[in-house]
């Protein structure tokens, strides 16, 4: 009878899918005098350990009322917590293994350690450890050496784990692609490709760390030329791909890859999603975004949180706050804070303070508490929507709570005051801050100067910046362009003189639109094709237009003094966004919305016209810029001229 109930509990055991089910079978095995039989025992703690997700702690506990507790309960436990949140709890439950003198410590115990060590990435710890494997005759051990080379690697040491690797005897393919691993970790791609090609076998898994290494090393023609030459690939090697263009910038080419896989049949995983979403969401690519959210809900990845998180940043950066709030609201109760925090910042981006402090305190209200990241959402949000005395509040809460605040939050804070236009407050704020500002802290509030025209201020803030960062452009153009507003033509000649001297080159202004999901890419002065040349024809008229019918005049003052003023006007006429908005009169329906994607600040003049341009021809146009939304429709501005 006993027998059958065993053989009851252990085919119970593999249903158990919730802590709760879980709890449930233990009660079964108590109530039948089997809690403490040895195999369901250490079944039970191994699936609370390696299964359940939530169930760790509970693992724990089950082994501390163990009477009888065995060498495999222990590594079982070590295990778990080596690949959990904290590893160095790992080390605890190995002492007191060490004080029950548990035996055997073998190799499992080991490797397990080790794993915990490289998680930990502490050096001393895995040094420990390895001497401990020599003593014990255990550093022969495959299992052991293999984790060696693994922990070497992620503390950064090469040297160490090539020495483990070329000491190992007959290492297998595991072993391979763990000093293959190593290499590209450590940043020598060379030796990776050299170690490579003198593999003895190589299994998919190798050619897919290939993928990576190239990926990470920004080496994305060879990434390119191991995928095509693979004659195997699985979801690994495709979301590889996939991710790597699209943190590359390279977006067509991740929507290419993501479409090729869906016309081959294959199934793309989560992280393939997630990557093609990613693109889309820097690319502003709309449309495309659309499409995957059609696709999500058909192939039933709405489920997954990481894709619904990934699906609402792609909504919210490509401008549609409907959107992102819909797919939020969805979610029901599978929001996770990165949801939360997710759609605070849509709010925040699109100047929507308030909604996104109502949503921060609903937040609270269901009791999720509110991390660092959530509260630059916050100070963010207060910032751009000029809520100086919510931004001081919630700057304090985050000691209340028990959140240190980070060189962002005091960053936040300084962009808080300089926006709203109390410089001298921001810069003392600055100065007093228990961290050393860094270059960004000084730089926005040098953007802020610039704004509001302090040139005082300015100069005394160029100063810090050329001893922390003396070679950036951006530093040159926000001091160059507070001397013009204050019409010092003199100094912003000096400036530029100077910039050119050293060789600083200004980054050039960059804007994208999609148009029939495909994206194009503009770049004032850039080389003449068809495409460009529709932009600037249409360009043309929408000026000569916005002239007679919306009274426009072109807002010179930030350009160098001695051109003429027909040539500074065309200068502020070719910027990119001017020219991706054309383009997308040009190409897109009477209806459309206009969404564009800029790398830099969008300019006042250009605000202007895109304001004029939603009044005249009756368009709605949504702009991104490198800090905000723009939502411009007849004829205002969503930021209420407040960016």
């Amino acid at each position: 009878m006993n027998n059958n109930i065993e053989n009851l509990c252990l085919s119970l055991l593999t249903k158990c899918k919730t802590l709760q089910t879980t709890k449930q079978l233990q009660a079964f095995m108590c109530k039948n005098g089997l809690e403490n039989h040895p195999l369901l025992a250490g079944k039970l703690l191994l699936h609370c350990v390696l299964t359940i997700s939530d169930a760790l702690d509970y693992g724990r506990r089950l082994l501390s009322y163990s009477p009888r507790p065995d060498a495999f309960m222990y590594n079982t436990l070590i295990r778990g917590l080596a690949e959990s949140d904290s590893p160095d709890n790992a080390v605890h439950a190995f002492m007191e293994m060490r004080l029950k003198s548990i035996s055997p410590i073998d190799s499992f115990t080991f490797a397990f350690l080790l794993k915990a060590a490289a998680n930990l990435r502490c050096f001393r710890f895995g040094m420990e450890l390895h001497c401990q494997a020599l003593l014990r005759g255990l550093d022969t051990h495959l299992f052991v050496g293999t984790t060696l080379v693994s922990l070497y690697a992620e503390c950064g040491s090469l040297n160490f784990a090539r020495k483990v690797f070329d000491e190992m005897f007959q290492p297998n393919v595991v072993a391979w692609n763990a000093i293959l691993t190593a290499c590209f970790r450590c940043g020598d791609v060379k030796s990776g490709q050299e170690l490579f090609e003198r593999m003895p076998i190589r299994n998919l898994t190798s050619w897919d760390i290939m993928l990576a290494g190239h990926v990470k090393a920004g080496e994305l023609e060879l990434a390119r030329r191991t995928f095509l030459g693979m004659s195997l690939k699985d979801d690994v090697s495709w979301s590889t791909m996939i991710v790597g263009f699209a943190q590359n910038g390279c977006f067509d080419e991740a929507f290419g890859l993501f479409r090729e896989l869906h016309q081959l049949g294959l199934k793309p995983n989560e992280a393939s999603l997630t990557g093609v979403l990613s693109a889309s969401a820097q690319a502003g690519a709309f449309e495309f975004a659309k499409i995957l959210h059609g696709f999500i809900e058909k192939a039933g990845f709405v489920w997954i949180v990481s894709v619904n998180n990934a699906l609402l940043d792609a909504y919210s950066k490509c401008g549609d706050v409907r959107m992102t709030q819909l797919v939020f609201e969805r979610m029901s109760e599978r929001k996770s804070i990165v949801s939360w925090t997710s759609m605070i910042t849509s709010l925040a981006m699109h100047g929507y303070g308030a909604r996104a402090i109502q949503l921060f305190h609903k937040m609270e209200n269901h009791g999720i508490k509110p991390d660092g990241v959530t509260f630059i959402s916050i100070l963010y949000a207060c910032s751009h929507a000029g809520l100086i005395e919510e931004g001081q509040r919630y700057f304090s809460k985050m000691r209340d709570i028990n959140i240190e605040p980070t060189i962002e939050h005091y960053g936040c804070m300084v962009d808080l005051y300089g926006r709203a236009g109390k410089l001298e407050k921001a810069y003392e704020f600055a100065c007093e801050m228990p961290v050393s500002p860094n270059a960004i802290i000084w730089r926005t509030l040098l953007g802020a100067c610039s704004l509001h025209g302090n040139v005082k201020l300015a100069e005394e803030i160029e100063k810090r910046l050329s001893r922390l960062d003396p070679n950036n452009s951006g530093d040159h153009v926000l001091l160059s362009n507070t001397y013009a507003i204050a019409g010092k033509w003199e100094d912003v000649a000096s400036v530029r003189r100077s910039a050119s001297e050293q060789k600083i080159r200004k980054a050039p202004g960059r804007s994208t639109i999609e148009v029939e999901k495909l994206v194009y890419s503009f770049v004032a002065g850039q080389k003449q094709n068809e495409v460009v040349k529709e932009a600037y024809e249409k360009l043309r008229e929408i000026m000569l237009r916005l002239k007679v019918e919306g009274g426009y005049v072109p807002e010179i003052g930030s350009v160098l003094h001695d051109i003429e003023d027909e040539e500074k006007e065309d200068s502020v006429n070719m910027h990119s966004e001017k020219l991706a908005v054309a383009f997308g009169m040009a190409r897109l329906g009477q209806g459309k919305v206009l969404r564009i994607v800029k790398n830099l600040r969008i300019c006042r003049d250009c605000h202007v016209v895109m304001k004029l341009i939603s009044k005249v021809y009756g368009l709605k146009i949504v702009v991104r810029d490198r800090s905000r939304f723009h939502s411009f429709e007849a004829g205002s501005c969503s930021c209420g001229d407040y960016w």
